[in-house]
């Protein structure tokens, strides 16, 4: 079926079958009128409430939600009354309740496993969207109601975004930046198939000087991407053994982000060695996403662009226990830089916090298994990163890197309803964000 009848596909099932891949989840306290004018409105009781990360908590609180907003945050646990007659009540009294999390880095068409290259072979389009569609909603349980896709599948991504706004599908709300732009054999181009067969899995998205960059930049943004992605230098993934320096020139770094930004696109840089971070820096974009071998210069240029990290622990601890485990299937080339890049992103990230530098949360899930995203909260605690300062890099600072920040990011009047909740303290023990009791996303409950 052609991608482009896939939302509503994706819709017809959903009326067939009258279930998602959350139903289970949402026959509970789901609000079926939220969005329209007769909703009689939501309250939430929280026992404590981070309503902003970075401001403290606060005790006993009442959200007020009606049409998938939030419109008052009260004292005390008020019941309704007046125009609130009527409302349901959710009972979070003895729960920590805070913003919906937000994952800056994500690649929700895949996750990395030993059949990875045959799956690029053997699923169609559609099939890699269904399967995009679980994971979504596996990554919007675990209470990531925002995230931004930087780099998949461009047909099967948009399809999953767009059924996920229509509201046809369940899911996080996504970003997404489609195909990564690349140096023609650099890492985000294709690698490690009979070349007849690369022939077939050309992207439009790989360039080749800085024409060709626009180019790739103008094409990717009428397909429909939300962000650029580019690939400053080699990663880990990619079977090739050409390490994890610089492998876009600068000029060609340089139209991209001109070119991005002239057509109202953020530019988010996939970098690892300094120099490559650097470049990609004074090239003007708008994150460095692992920036794992930082150095001072590069410390100075993030505090003076203002660009953030987007660091992705999680996806370095990942590759470095995968490459070490018995019979890794990973590639030898793979594998040394797995053992090499994975612990010194944990060295890089405290040294980030400590300097000053603006720090977006991101987890490169799809690597980790999705569903998993809140490891890497934990991850930045073990770094040395204060919780409450954790908790605002994946609310207020992601909401803000990915342009959202007067939607999302946190709760007060005026803001999409996204909330979520756990049964402990994360500013104590952050591990409780890994068992998210409640989520709520644009006034509807997901998970409860």
């Amino acid at each position: 079926m052609p991608l482009r009848h896939l939302a509503a596909g994706l819709a017809l099932l959903c009326a067939g079958l009258g279930t998602t891949p959350a139903a289970d989840a949402q026959t509970a306290g789901t609000t079926p009128t939220a969005g329209t004018t007769q909703d009689p409105g939501t309250i939430i009781h929280a026992g404590r409430l981070l309503a902003v990360p970075g401001a403290g908590v606060a005790e006993e609180r009442s959200i007020l939600i009606r049409n998938g907003r939030i419109v008052a945050i009260e004292d005390g646990y008020t019941t309704g009354g007046g125009d609130w007659r009527g409302a349901r009540i959710v009972d979070l009294t003895d729960h920590f309740v805070l913003p919906g999390l937000i994952d800056a880095h994500v690649h929700i068409t895949g996750e990395l496993g030993p059949r990875q290259k045959l799956d690029r072979v053997e699923m169609s389009d559609a099939r890699t969207a269904m399967r995009a569609w679980a994971y979504a909603d596996r990554t919007l349980a675990a209470g990531f109601t925002t995230i931004r896709d930087v780099g998949a599948n461009a047909e099967a991504v948009f399809a999953l975004r767009d059924a996920i706004a229509a509201g046809e599908v369940t899911g996080p709300r996504i970003l997404s930046a489609g195909s990564t732009i690349s140096a023609t054999g650099g890492h985000g181009d294709v690698h490690g198939y009979r070349d007849d067969i690369l022939h077939l899995m050309e992207d439009t998205s790989s360039c080749d000087g800085a024409d060709d960059c626009r180019r790739a930049v103008r094409r990717q943004i009428k397909r429909g991407s939300d962000l650029i992605k580019i690939t400053a230098t080699g990663g880990v993934l990619s079977e090739t053994a050409a390490g994890t320096g610089q492998q876009m020139f600068d000029d060609e770094m340089t139209a991209v982000v001109e070119t991005a930004h002239s057509l109202g696109r953020k530019v988010a840089a996939h970098a690892h060695d300094a120099a490559g971070i650097k470049a990609a820096l004074r090239a003007g974009v708008d994150s460095i996403e692992h920036g794992t071998f930082v150095d001072d210069e590069a410390i100075a240029l993030f505090k003076e662009t203002g660009a953030y990290l987007v660091p992705t622990v999680l996806a370095g601890v990942t590759v470095s226990e995968m490459a070490q485990a018995p019979g890794s299937f990973m590639a030898p080339p793979v594998a040394e830089k797995a053992i090499r890049v994975g612990p010194a992103l944990m060295k890089m990230l405290a040294r980030a916090h400590e300097a000053g530098v603006r720090i977006a949360f991101g987890t490169d899930t799809g690597v980790s298994p999705h569903g998993q995203n809140a490891r890497e909260l934990v991850l930045m605690v073990e770094a040395g990163i204060p919780a409450e300062a954790v908790l605002r890099s994946a609310t207020v600072e992601a909401a803000t890197l990915l342009g959202l920040d007067a939607t999302v990011g946190t709760i007060e009047p005026g803001k999409a309803a996204d909330i979520v909740a756990v049964a402990g303290d994360p500013l104590s023990d952050m591990t409780a964000m890994r068992s998210v009791a409640f989520v709520m996303r644009d006034g509807r409950v997901h998970r409860r």
